[in-house]
């Protein structure tokens, strides 16, 4: 991805982390809360198979559409 789409793809999910704060369950292994970010970033890797910044230019629109799925189904 290049260098303007990964910023783009990175406020995003700096603003999907920022809809979850204080919304994520409870989790044994996270005593001091979860981390927003952390957790949209691995949906991410989980959905896509890597980083963000290691995706293809032409998924673009399907990982802003996936970010907008995570902030309605977990927030």
């Amino acid at each position: 991805m290049d260098k303007i789409n990964q910023e783009k793809i990175w406020r995003l999910i700096q603003n999907t982390g920022d809809s979850l704060i204080g919304k994520l369950p409870d989790h044994p292994n996270h005593p001091n809360g979860r981390n927003p970010y952390a957790h949209v970033a691995l949906k991410v890797k989980e959905r896509f198979g890597c980083s963000y910044k290691d995706i293809s230019d032409a998924k673009y629109q399907e990982i802003v559409d996936f970010l907008d799925y995570v902030k309605r189904e977990e927030g």
